[in-house]
């Protein structure tokens, strides 16, 4: 039971990191969590996903202007983009990105790591991002997690509210 108690704490205790320290991600850490979103589960096996790895903190500087909530990625020690082929992956396409991003977060819940997704939007940011990192059609860079140890977070009160809603307000339960 001791296995399932560990995942139900990571899945339950996940939570984006916008502040990290300065302490390299060793390149090891990077590939389990990478494995792991490998293994994510995609409609009809497409694996409609590539990963690009920047280590480059002047790209990643780059990275983070193109998107309302992208700035973690910035200052965070390693950011991993998410391309996606939509004629591969079909109308799931967009889904299975999501269940690999989730894939690789819990992955680096589990190994210590922090980290914080974020969605290059509207459109052209996001054509502005594959440009950068040399990823051509059909793939397309929509999102990006920022991956690092994490750092306390500043002073102050944060503009994003903490917390869930009861389960009660969003679940509706029809027949016995």
């Amino acid at each position: 039971m001791a296995l399932r108690e560990e995942a139900w704490e990571a899945m339950t205790g996940l939570r984006a990191v916008r502040w990290f320290t300065d302490e390299p991600v060793p390149t090891r850490e990077i590939l389990k969590v990478l494995e792991a979103a490998r293994w994510t589960g995609s409609a009809r096996n497409r694996q409609p996903w590539r990963f690009v790895v920047v280590r480059d903190h002047t790209l990643q500087k780059r990275l983070s202007t193109l998107g309302g909530y992208a700035g973690h990625l910035a200052t965070a020690p390693v950011v991993v983009l998410l391309a996606i082929d939509h004629g591969t992956g079909g109308e799931d396409a967009e889904f299975d990105a999501g269940r690999a991003v989730q894939n690789l977060m819990l992955a680096a819940h589990a190994v210590g790591l922090g980290s914080c997704p974020a969605s290059f939007f509207p459109a052209p940011n996001a054509e502005q991002a594959g440009r950068l990192v040399d990823v051509e059609p059909p793939w397309k860079v929509r999102a990006a997690i920022s991956l690092g140890y994490p750092a306390p977070a500043p002073k102050g009160t944060s503009a994003i509210p903490s917390g869930r809603l009861p389960l009660d307000h969003l679940v509706r339960w029809l027949g016995p």
